[in-house]
């Protein structure tokens, strides 16, 4: 027999239903509530509201638990590859040899993007920021591929999601070029996912470039850590814009306008800000004084996460990744990472951090290591981007055919004016 939770108002009784989920905290559905009873809920931040049903992403913030399907996020990093992770968000299963083989094939051949897009990009000035950049051209992806915005067609929402997930990295990478002044690169068919992405960032037509593979693993890493994160706000974004019936590029575009706040996507930009801030470790005592104090306006960035009250899972491999791209590069006497790790070792140990249970998390080492690869801080957001967009598309994809799915239309608590009659201007004192 199903649970059921009762809730009395005004004299009036809702019996709500109880759903258990596969793993998680069970729900109460609500979605009768204010037909039974007038009311609506309040939660603002909707941080105790379950907006869908999914089966593609699970986290539990009290454990640090990650999975994707299923499969935990350390194990995906560790033995996986990142077109692999894409593969098993979509689909739902990891592919065999034969089908990974087929989806590779795919990606790799759609990664190329109209020529036109090239003038496209010429209309942005120079110094515009490339998430602005990101933001256009990812949403002007709808006027260049009419063959793919269909949504009923499911032919069509596949052929947009291999789409999304080849050319994003080639806007990516027009879009770092576009900014430092640099001719555009091509992507090549015989490289990897990541190996592809930074030939397209750091190529120049004067010289070959030299694939490293150690860096092209920590940047396949770096994707399979941010590829989802369940119904963030940027994943609720897509789900919301897509719930209207808007074709899955301009749903997209989306996602990455609300990535691109400082408050979700942004935060490893932050960090690394906040490390070049505080600068020497010497001066660490000084930055954690002022953290504790509820007076400062300073916060320590990439510690503690909305969701995880435990260690981020990612932190745990992005620092080990970390360590190995500074390792590679013969960065031994790296001050930011000098600091990093001391702080590190004081939000592990210092009873303050531990209590209000402040781990550090991914874009703490995430900064750090990008900045050691080569990418200037405004293109912290833009990877951040590239990987998600694989999520963004399985969750809008789950979304289009789930059968009760319905236009997203939250709810208000109105404290405003109540009614007021027009009184015309000669009148208005």
């Amino acid at each position: 027999m199903t649970d059921q939770a009762k809730l009395m108002l005004g004299g009036k009784t809702a019996e709500l239903e109880v759903r258990s989920g596969s793993v998680g905290p069970d729900v109460m559905d609500i979605s009768s509530l204010y037909k039974r009873t007038g009311a609506f809920t309040y939660d603002p931040g909707f941080s105790s509201t379950a907006s869908c049903e999914s089966k593609i992403t699970y986290i539990d913030g009290d454990e640090g638990i990650l999975m994707h399907r299923g499969y935990p996020i350390e194990q995906l990093a560790e033995r996986g590859d990142f077109l692999e992770t894409c593969y098993l968000l979509l689909y739902g299963e990891l592919p065999t040899a034969r089908e990974k083989d087929d989806f590779v094939h795919r990606v790799t051949h759609h990664t190329m993007v109209h020529e036109q897009m090239s003038r496209f990009y010429s209309g942005f000035r120079r110094d515009a920021h490339p998430m602005a950049v990101m933001v256009g051209s990812v949403g002007a992806l709808s006027a260049f591929y009419h063959d793919s915005t269909d949504i009923a067609d499911p032919h069509q929402r596949m052929v947009a999601s291999i789409r999304m997930i080849a050319k994003t990295p080639t806007l990516g990478a027009m879009a770092y070029k576009y900014h430092i002044g640099q001719p555009f690169v091509y992507p090549r068919n015989e490289l990897s996912y990541a190996e592809n992405f930074l030939h397209m960032c750091f190529a120049v037509p004067c010289e070959p470039y030299k694939i490293n593979p150690v860096l092209a693993r920590a940047m396949d890493r770096i994707f399979i850590l941010h590829a989802d994160h369940e119904q963030n706000a940027s994943t609720s974004t897509v789900r919301l814009a897509g719930s209207s019936g808007a074709n899955p590029f301009a749903c997209i575009a989306a996602g990455i306008a609300c990535l691109w706040g400082p408050a979700h996507g942004g935060a490893n930009e932050a960090a690394l800000n906040m490390l070049g801030e505080i600068g020497h470790k010497d001066r660490i005592p000084e930055f954690i004084a002022r953290a504790k104090d509820k007076n400062d306006p300073f916060r320590l960035m990439g510690f503690g996460h909305r969701v995880y009250k435990n260690y981020d899972p990612r932190a745990k491999i992005m620092q080990q990744t970390c360590h190995e791209v500074l390792e590679e590069l013969g960065i031994k006497d790296d001050p930011l990472l000098e600091v990093a790790m001391e702080l590190e070792h004081i939000a592990l140990n210092d009873d303050y951090f531990v209590e209000k249970k402040l781990y550090p998390n991914v874009d703490f080492y995430s900064g750090i290591t990008l900045k050691a690869l080569g990418f200037p801080t405004t293109m912290f957001t833009v990877l951040f981007a590239v990987a998600r967009t694989v999520g963004w598309i399985a969750q809008w994809k789950e979304m289009i055919e789930d059968p009760q799915q319905r236009i997203g239309r939250p709810r208000q608590l109105y404290t405003g004016a109540t009614h007021r009659d027009y009184v015309p201007i000669d009148q208005r004192g």
